[in-house]
């Protein structure tokens, strides 16, 4: 069951989940404030709001702060020579290459070695395009974000850290 109320400045969006044992806050990149519980009950919604006021605020900050992606500057075809140029920079294989639309991440690698990069990269500037390229082709070495990953990673993006930050600042459409 879903509804919608508005409390203050804020419009809520209520989940009802008789299954959940806890009442849940989420703020989502295009700033729908939602809160799951098991039954209505409006005084534990305004409770938790006022409660949580501050940090609803700050995270409504963070997506009005965000970097809304919109004219593609790269191709499919440039994405894949990015991906052949590290690969082979690199020394690793990876079994296939795949594109498509994701809510919610940049890329990933399986255990079967399949690299799949989200089709919004075609809108980020190249650095931000290698450092995701050189991120899901070091998991082709290490399938966790240890250490060691994060190292292999620096040796070909300098500064990795700077653009993974930076990668939280763009909106996935």
């Amino acid at each position: 069951m879903y509804d919608t109320i508005q409390y203050e400045e804020y419009t809520l969006h209520i989940v009802i989940n008789p299954k959940l044992k806890h009442t849940y806050l989420s703020v989502s990149n295009e700033g729908c404030i939602t809160i799951k519980m098991a039954r209505k009950n409006l005084k534990a919604v305004y409770l938790l709001v006022q409660g949580k006021k501050s940090w609803i605020e700050k995270q409504l900050q963070k997506v009005a702060s965000l970097q809304t992606l919109d004219v593609p500057m790269h191709s499919i075809e440039y994405l894949q020579s990015r991906v052949e140029y590290y690969s082979e920079l690199m020394g690793l294989e990876y079994a296939a290459l795949k594109f498509r639309k994701m809510k919610s991440r940049w890329g990933s690698c399986n255990s079967k070695r399949v690299i799949t990069l989200n089709k919004e990269l075609l809108k980020v500037p190249q650095e931000h395009l290698d450092y995701v390229v050189v991120h899901e082709l070091a998991h082709l070495v290490y399938m966790d974000h240890s250490k060691a990953f994060h190292e292999l990673v620096a040796r070909y993006i300098s500064d990795a850290k700077i653009l993974r930050k930076e990668l939280k600042n763009f909106k996935i459409v």
